[in-house]
């Protein structure tokens, strides 16, 4: 809840942030398009994986594919998206070959990414930001695998962090600047949360939304969703 002398909470979350930076990263013409155009891109990979119309998509159906999509960029097999899927391992085998064969540019950045590390022990955000992998070079199976993993995933997430913290800097400069009475409180993953006084709400809302969407340039576009409430759990 808002603490005295605040009369609610403003809230401001990254949409898909880590899927756009992977469509950034990859330079996948379908994937980088999807975002462009402002598409569901669960949806999409749904339509996609399942068969269907996107029209058609329930929402079980999309649920599985935000699975999916999200399995790409953590490195998780067949074996652990079959169970997290409630499917075999050949229908999760057959939902990855799928999602790599229309989206093949990522798959080709995934790639080249384990090849980095593998030859010069690290990989980078986009800020050039390093993650250190000696695990990728092994003799262990398992302990390369988590390098492997660590080495797909690091700047994706790493530039996820990147973002959120250039963002960060800069709404506190501007709310020190205009004298605001609101003030940032938390950040939560992708998601930043501020007290704010009542007749502030809606200036503190727009200018956090514009500063979180141009903290970065990537080739598509960041989104910020925000919400307002009295309680964290009623800003939602």
């Amino acid at each position: 809840v808002a603490g005295e002398g605040y009369e609610g909470l403003v809230t401001a979350d990254y949409s898909q942030i880590e899927l756009r930076i992977l469509a950034h990263l990859s330079g996948d013409p379908a994937f980088v398009e999807a975002f462009r155009q402002g598409a569901d891109i669960h949806r999409q990979t749904a339509a996609l994986v399942f068969g269907a119309e996107p029209d058609a998509v329930t929402p079980q159906m999309r649920d599985a594919a935000k699975t999916i999509n999200f399995a790409t960029i953590y490195g998780i097999g067949p074996f652990a998206l079959a169970q997290q899927l409630g499917t075999t391992v050949a229908e999760a085998r057959e939902f990855i070959a799928s999602y790599f064969e229309r989206f093949p540019g990522v798959r080709r950045y995934l790639d080249e990414q384990i090849e980095h590390a593998r030859e010069h022990g690290y990989v980078e955000t986009l800020s050039g930001r390093r993650r250190y992998i000696p695990e990728i070079r092994s003799d262990n199976f398992n302990v390369r695998q988590f390098g492997e993993r660590a080495a797909t995933n690091a700047p994706v997430q790493g530039t996820a962090a990147d973002i959120i913290k250039l963002a960060m800097i800069e709404i506190h400069r501007t709310l020190a600047e205009t004298g605001s009475g609101a003030r940032m409180l938390l950040q939560v993953h992708d998601e930043l949360v501020f007290e704010v006084p009542d007749d502030e709400v809606d200036a503190t809302r727009a200018m956090v939304k514009e500063l979180m969407e141009s903290a970065f340039t990537l080739d598509v576009p960041l989104v910020v969703e925000t919400g307002v409430g009295d309680t964290w759990y009623g800003s939602k």
